[in-house]
C-alpha cells in the first residue's frame, strides 16, 4: 500500500507539478451573473495552474496519509495530472477528452493540445513544443478564409504553402456531425458587454460608501505624541545638526520629516496565532476594488500563461467577501471577464473559472486594457475605500501610437496609454494607482514604469517567470493594509525669517507657496507600518541674540478609511540651538539616511539617461561616484541597513550595464524598478527576488511580508498553506457573535 502512494508521489514528482485548486462551493442562481457560463461541477473544475517546474520539491512536501484533501483546504495534487499530463492542454489547462466538441492536435513528439490553442502559438511564429521545445517539421494551420467548425483541423509541412489546393479541398468537406452536441466549447468571453460598467456588486451594508460617510465623519483632531499614537501617524523631525553659530546664516540647511503609519488594528501577529483562523479572519480593515489588466497576447502561452493563472488563482483566494474584483484581459483587443464582484465563495469561484478559461493568442493591446480597466473604476455605482488597477505585460504595445509631437519628438507620451478616469490630469491628483508588472525580458519597461508613475503606482519587474506569485503577494500584501488615506503633509514656518527653498519628496507632488512660508506634500495612500522621509530645505539666518532659532512644524491631514475619520495631527516645533562659538557637530544620521537615499535616486536617473544615449561607461562612472560618496557618508560609515542595501542595488546596476545586450534585456527594467521603489518609497519586486532577507527589500512592511510567507507557503506545498490560505476579512464583514 504505501509503495503505491510512493509510486504516485514519484510520478507526481516527475512531472514538477504544482496544482492550486479552488475552494468548492455551491453557487446559486442569483449569484451568477446570467451573461456567463455556470460554474462547471467539481468533477470538471481545473487547477489554475499546471506543469509548473518547482525545483523545490521535495518528497518530504506531500502528505502520505492516503487521503486527499479537501479543495477547500487550499492545494493538492490533481490527480488526472498525475496519471498523464495528455489529458489536460499545457497552453489552456482545459480538459481534452474526445467527443467534447474541441479538436485536439497531437504533435510529433507525442504531446497534445486543443487545435485552436496551438494555432494561436503557430500564428505567432512557434515552431517548437511548448512542452519539449522539440522543434516540429508538421505545424497545424488555420485557413483565414475559411471558418471551419471546431473538430476541423489542418495539419502541414512547415514549407507547404498555405493556399494548398488539395488542403482548401479538405477544408470545404462537411463536418461529421458531432456525438454531443450539447457539450460545445463555452467562450472565453461573453457575447457581448454592457456600454456602461454600472453592474458591479452591491457592497455590504455594513460598510457604508465612503464618499457618503465622508460627510458625516468627525473631525478628530489630536497631537502626533498622544497616547492614540498606535492608531494614528507618528510625526518626527530632525534638524541635519542640533546647533549651528549663532552669528552665521545658511541657505540650505535640510531638516528631515519623517512618517510612521499606524499598525493594522489586529492586536495580534497573524502568522504566530496560524492554528487559530478565528483570529485571522476577525482582522478589521478597509475593503478594496481591485481590477486586474492581463496580458494573454501570443507571447503569454504555455509556461507564462500558467504561472500567471497560479498567482491570480493566489490573489483571488486572499482576498475577503468584502473586497471586489474584476478581470480584464487583453491581447489585440480587451475585455471584461466578469464585473466586479465580490469575492465571497460563490465570487472565487466564477472568477477562478474565468481566470481559469484564458487562452493566450493575439497581439500587445496594453491601452485598451487599461482604458477598459479604467471603465471599470470610473462607471461603478458604489466604491469601496481603497482601489487599485494591477497590470502584466509581457509585450510592448504594437496598437497605439505614443511618439512626441513638436518639439518632442524623439520623447514619447507614454500619458497616451492612460484614460483620464486614471491619470486624473485635470487637477484633482491620482485616481486610481496603477501596479505595473513586467514580465519577462521582452516587455516594454519604460512605458510600463511611466503608466505607474503617472498614475501613483509602482513598478516592478519580474526577471524569473516562477516569482510571479510573490510578486503578486507582495502588492495586495500592502493593497489589503491600507490605514491611510488622502494624506496631505503641510509644512509652515514659524520663524518670521525663516523661508522654505525645496522640498525633496522623489515621486510625490510637492509646492511652495510663493511667499516661501508653507509647502504642501501630496502622500496619497500608506499601507499599515509603511514609513515616509521628506527633506525641507530651509534658509536659517544669523541671530544677534537669540539662543536658539525655531525652524518649522508638520501637520498631516488624512482620512481613516475603517473609522470613516478625518484625522488632523500637528507635530512639535523644530528648531536648532544657536551658540556663539560652534563646535563640531555630527549630522543626525537620520537625515543622512535619507539624503543617501535621494542621492541614489538621482544617480540612477542620470545613469539610466546616459546608457539610452549607449553611453554605458558614463553610466557605470556616475553609479560608481555615487558608491564612493556613499560610503564616505555618517551612514556609510556605520553600516546602516539602507546604505549598505543602496550599495548593493547599485553595484547589481552596475553589472546589468555591462553590455548593450544586457541592459537591454534586463538593466533598463532593473534601474527603473528600484527609482519606483526608492521615489515612492515602497517595495517593488525587482530582478529575480522579492525575498525578504535580499538587501534591495528595504520598504517591506510586516503585511507585506506575512503575504509573502503565504505565498511561499503554498509553493512549496507545506501543510502550513492550509491554515494560511484563509483570508483577511474586511472591516464589516467579521463573523457575527452568536
Amino acid at each position: 500500500m504505501v509503495g503505491s502512494k510512493w509510486k504516485k508521489v514519484k510520478l507526481a514528482l516527475g512531472f514538477n507539478l504544482c496544482v492550486y485548486a479552488p475552494t468548492t462551493s455551491t453557487l446559486q442562481d442569483d449569484d451568477v451573473d446570467q451573461q456567463y457560463p455556470p460554474p462547471l461541477p467539481p468533477s470538471q473544475i481545473f487547477s489554475d495552474a499546471a506543469l509548473l517546474p518547482s525545483p523545490s520539491v521535495s518528497p518530504a512536501n506531500f502528505s502520505l496519509n492516503g487521503s486527499p484533501r479537501p479543495l477547500s483546504q487550499g492545494f493538492r495534487l490533481s490527480k488526472s495530472f498525475s496519471r498523464s499530463s495528455k489529458k489536460t492542454c499545457s497552453i489552456c489547462l482545459g480538459t481534452m477528452k474526445r467527443g467534447d466538441g474541441n479538436a485536439i492536435f497531437t504533435a510529433e513528439c507525442s504531446h497534445s493540445f486543443h487545435f485552436h490553442c496551438i494555432v494561436s502559438n503557430v500564428k505567432h511564429g512557434n515552431q517548437i513544443c511548448p512542452v519539449c521545445r522539440a522543434k516540429w517539421k508538421e505545424i497545424p494551420l488555420q485557413s483565414s478564409g475559411l471558418d471551419p467548425p471546431p473538430g476541423r483541423a489542418r495539419i502541414n509541412p512547415i514549407d507547404w504553402a498555405q493556399n494548398n489546393a488539395l488542403m482548401t479541398v479538405v477544408h470545404q468537406l462537411p463536418p461529421p456531425p458531432r456525438p454531443n452536441p450539447s457539450r460545445h466549447a463555452k467562450p472565453l468571453f461573453p457575447a457581448s458587454e454592457p456600454v456602461i460598467f454600472n453592474d458591479d456588486e452591491s457592497l455590504d451594508h455594513q460598510y457604508d460608501n465612503p464618499e457618503k460617510t465622508e460627510k458625516s465623519s468627525s473631525n478628530k483632531t489630536a497631537a502626533a505624541s498622544s497616547d492614540d499614537s498606535q492608531r494614528t501617524i507618528t510625526i518626527k523631525t530632525y534638524p541635519e545638526v542640533p546647533a549651528v553659530p549663532r552669528f552665521k546664516a545658511f541657505d540650505d540647511f535640510t531638516v528631515l520629516v519623517h512618517l510612521n503609519a499606524p499598525v493594522a488594528i489586529s492586536g495580534h501577529n497573524p502568522i504566530r496565532n496560524q492554528a487559530h483562523l478565528s483570529n485571522v479572519s476577525q482582522t478589521p480593515r478597509a475593503p478594496v476594488d481591485l481590477v486586474t489588466v492581463l496580458d494573454i497576447s501570443g507571447s503569454m502561452a504555455g509556461t507564462k500563461l500558467a504561472l500567471l493563472k497560479r498567482a491570480m488563482g493566489f490573489v483571488i483566494q486572499n482576498l475577503g467577501p468584502n473586497d471586489r474584483l474584476a478581470v480584464i484581459a487583453f491581447s489585440s483587443t480587451a475585455r471584461r471577464l466578469f464585473p466586479l464582484r465580490r469575492m465571497s465563495d460563490a465570487g472565487r469561484q466564477q472568477a477562478l473559472q474565468a481566470v481559469n478559461s484564458l487562452v493566450a493568442n493575439g497581439g500587445t493591446n496594453i491601452a485598451e486594457g487599461l482604458r477598459k480597466g479604467g471603465k471599470v473604476m470610473e462607471d461603478r455605482k458604489e466604491k469601496n475605500p481603497v482601489a487599485s488597477i494591477i497590470l502584466l505585460s509581457d509585450g510592448q504595445d504594437t496598437y497605439t501610437t505614443v511618439s512626441g509631437t513638436g518639439g518632442s519628438q524623439h520623447q514619447p507620451n507614454y500619458q497616451l496609454l492612460l484614460p483620464l478616469s486614471i491619470h486624473g490630469n485635470d487637477g484633482s491628483g491620482f485616481k486610481i494607482p496603477v501596479h505595473a508588472f513586467g514580465f519577462g525580458m521582452d516587455h516594454d519597461a519604460s512605458s510600463m514604469h511611466s503608466i505607474s508613475e503617472i498614475s501613483g503606482g509602482t513598478f516592478s519587474f519580474i526577471e524569473t517567470e516562477s516569482v510571479i506569485q510573490d510578486a503578486f503577494a507582495q502588492c495586495i500584501g500592502g493593497l489589503l493594509s491600507v490605514v491611510v488615506k488622502d494624506l496631505q503633509v503641510v509644512v509652515e514656518s514659524v520663524h518670521p525669517r525663516v523661508r522654505l527653498i525645496s522640498l525633496k519628496s522623489g515621486s510625490y507632488s510637492n509646492r511652495v507657496v510663493s511667499d516661501g512660508r508653507t509647502g504642501y506634500i501630496g502622500v496619497g495612500d500608506l499601507y499599515a507600518e509603511e514609513e515616509r522621509g521628506f527633506l525641507v530645505l530651509v534658509n536659517v539666518p544669523a541671530e544677534l541674540s537669540a539662543n536658539e532659532t525655531p525652524l518649522l512644524k508638520v501637520k498631516c491631514v488624512y482620512n481613516d478609511p475603517v473609522a470613516k475619520e478625518t484625522v488632523t495631527l500637528e507635530s512639535e516645533e523644530v528648531g536648532i540651538n544657536r551658540p556663539e562659538i560652534g563646535g563640531q557637530e555630527v549630522v543626525c544620521i537620520e537625515v543622512d539616511r535619507q539624503r543617501n537615499r535621494v542621492q541614489a535616486a538621482e544617480a540612477m536617473v542620470q545613469a539610466r539617461t546616459a546608457a539610452e544615449k549607449g553611453e554605458l561607461s558614463r553610466a557605470v562612472s556616475i553609479l560608481e561616484n555615487c558608491r564612493k560618496a556613499l560610503s564616505e557618508s555618517v551612514s556609510g560609515r556605520s553600516n546602516d541597513r539602507l546604505c549598505v542595501a543602496l550599495d548593493a542595488e547599485l553595484k547589481e546596476m552596475q553589472e546589468r550595464m555591462a553590455s548593450r545586450h544586457v541592459y537591454e534585456a534586463s538593466g533598463r527594467a532593473y534601474i527603473l524598478s528600484g527609482l519606483s521603489s526608492h521615489s515612492w518609497q515602497r517595495a517593488t519586486a525587482r530582478g529575480d527576488s522579492t525575498d525578504g532577507s535580499s538587501l534591495v527589500q528595504s520598504y517591506q512592511t510586516p503585511s507585506m511580508v506575512e503575504m509573502l510567507g503565504r505565498s511561499q507557503a503554498t509553493l512549496l506545498g507545506s501543510p502550513s498553506a492550509q491554515r494560511l490560505i484563509q483570508p483577511l476579512w474586511s472591516f464589516g464583514s467579521q463573523p457575527k457573535p452568536r
